[in-house]
């Protein structure tokens, strides 16, 4: 297990702090590894991905120049590759996509919430993470989302990013917590059990 704190803390603090709270730590462990995966991907004609919490049919296209991903009505993705790319070229080419399409919502979503929640962050930022949706450094002001929340539902992107601008309000997960959430975000209840319900990228989802 990995534990990050402000460098402020000492050692005995952060022990504190971890053993506090092992059972909850232990208890989300637990739901993550029980989660479903999704089968591993290919990145050929005929693959189901997912965008914003919609299913679409992968098509790929081969061609010289401009590559890229676009979706094609209401069920199909497109994807355009280089002749010959491989599995790793072809993914980098979604995950590019993907990322371009999280920081568009986000710059679009923040203000609102921002302003729902009385708090401002210095900067958000997009990583993909391999135990957690979302975090939220307090001291820089900094929350970072997890690229896949843009499979999910925008409902689920939603719950994360009010849940770490609550978090410059208050560090735990405490009974104050859950109070400014069910102000600021009524169901936020349903929006989590949405997220932690639908299937997880296969790859690297491990504790």
């Amino acid at each position: 297990m990995r534990v990050a704190a402000p460098a402020h803390m000492d050692d005995e603090a952060i022990r504190l702090a971890v053993v506090s709270r092992l059972a909850w730590i232990r208890r989300q462990q637990r739901m993550f590894q029980a989660q479903p995966r999704e089968s591993d991907r290919e990145m050929v004609t005929g693959e189901s991905h997912y965008f914003r919490g919609q299913r679409y049919r992968l098509n790929v296209t081969e061609q010289r120049g401009a590559t890229g991903v676009r979706l094609v009505g209401n069920h199909t993705m497109e994807l355009t590759a280089p002749p010959g790319s491989d599995l790793e070229a072809r993914q980098r080419l979604l995950q590019r996509w993907y990322r371009e399409q999280l920081r568009q919502r986000i710059h679009e979503l923040l203000p609102g919430w921002q302003s729902v929640v009385g708090e401002e962050v210095a900067e958000c930022r997009i990583k993909q993470m391999k135990t957690k949706w979302g975090s939220c450094n307090i001291e820089a002001r900094r929350i970072w989302l997890n690229l896949d929340l843009i499979r999910k539902p925008e409902s689920c992107l939603e719950y994360i990013l009010v849940h770490e601008l609550v978090h410059l309000l208050e560090r735990q997960h405490n009974d104050r917590f859950r109070t400014l959430m069910d102000r600021f975000l009524p169901d936020w209840r349903l929006r989590r059990d949405q997220l932690n319900q639908s299937p997880l990228a296969h790859q690297g989802w491990d504790y």
